[in-house]
């Protein structure tokens, strides 16, 4: 039986932790945002549209199937954000319209090619949550390590800008910010976000790394800052400890990382209740 110690001086558990980590970080970020601009279901529909690209990518036998899934996220994150603001197509219609359709199309064209031999695997991993976190080569860790830090610094330079359109888009626009453009950057940022959480908790539950830490910092804290500092550390703590009983209890990844954000979910709002007079 091998302690945790043993497990953390192998090389592809820490850069799995490396990777997790990240990946936890940078979907808190944008977390908060999506959730005051409701558009909290946004992370449902790219990932939909990541297994559509990813399937697109396996049936043209891509290597790095990121070449094809990065691209055609942020294509459709801009579509999605567009056609949100149109009157006739409401945000949740469009984000309901494209993920389904995107879901849809990419599991019919991996059935009409029979490009793999475990079709039901590949599926329910890609939906799921892959073990592959655990088999990361050195310059996929390095790749999302560099578009971390990209995201991250993204976030800090513009991050006046992101609560201003956040909070008051009309307000924005009056003060002379050009609120097309940081959507745009926003929408960008997101599908990042989901393209580098595939492979950790699977294309179901990407908006749960997305939401939950931002929900839960919003039971405790009032303040977009104190929410935003909140909601990072938890989704770190989060997707570590999920992580670590994953790896230690022999249980699916991505199931076990949301799990552990639903208990702190559940904290948190106990906390909130009790802070609110609501629990005595």
């Amino acid at each position: 039986m091998f302690s945790l110690a043993d497990y953390l001086q192998r090389s592809f558990v820490v850069n799995a932790l490396i990777v997790g980590v990240l990946t936890a970080l940078c979907s808190s970020l944008l977390g908060v945002t999506l959730v005051l601009k409701r558009f909290s279901f946004i992370g449902d529909g790219l990932s939909h549209v990541a297994f559509g690209a990813m399937a697109i990518a396996a049936v043209l036998k891509v290597d790095n199937n990121m070449i094809v899934v990065l691209p055609l996220t942020i294509l459709s994150a801009i579509l999605l954000l567009r056609t949100g603001q149109n009157t006739r197509i409401k945000g949740d219609a469009a984000i309901a319209m494209i993920s389904v359709g995107a879901l849809a199309f990419g599991y019919l064209l991996m059935n009409l090619s029979n490009a793999s031999s475990n079709l039901s695997g590949d599926v329910c991993t890609t939906l799921f949550g892959a073990t592959s976190i655990l088999t990361l080569q050195s310059w996929e860790v390095w790749l999302c390590v560099i578009l971390s830090l990209v995201v991250i610094t993204v976030f800090i330079l513009f991050y006046n800008k992101i609560f201003a359109v956040t909070f008051d888009e009309n307000f924005a626009r009056a003060a002379g910010t050009n609120v097309n453009a940081y959507n745009l950057l926003i929408a960008v940022v997101i599908a990042v976000i989901i393209v580098l959480a595939m492979d950790l908790v699977g294309s179901l539950l990407i908006s749960a790394l997305v939401i939950f830490p931002a929900l839960s910092a919003m039971r405790i804290f009032g303040s977009f800052r104190s929410v935003t500092i909140c909601s990072a550390v938890m989704s770190v703590i989060c997707a570590f400890s999920g992580m670590i009983i994953s790896i230690m209890a022999g249980t699916p990844i991505g199931s076990t990382i949301v799990a552990v954000n639903v208990a702190v979910f559940v904290i948190c709002s106990l906390i909130g209740a009790w802070k609110r007079g609501g629990v005595k």
